[in-house]
């Protein structure tokens, strides 16, 4: 289960974002971890603060 701050309503469709379905290359497994990419973090359109490895909205 993600995390709420992932729960954001696009306002569009009624959608969450947690409610759709992931493609190939938003994430990809290290060990027991799904890691998601900076192609997931361009779609989700915003950054969560969490520190995420690939997030392309903080600085460097």
């Amino acid at each position: 289960m993600m995390p709420n701050h992932d729960l954001k309503d696009d306002g569009k469709s009624g959608e969450t974002e947690a409610s759709r379905e992931l493609a190939p290359e938003d994430f990809y497994y290290e060990g027991p971890y799904l890691v998601f990419t900076s192609a997931y973090h361009l779609k989700r359109g915003y950054c969560c603060n969490s520190g995420c490895r690939h997030c392309p909205y903080r600085e460097p």
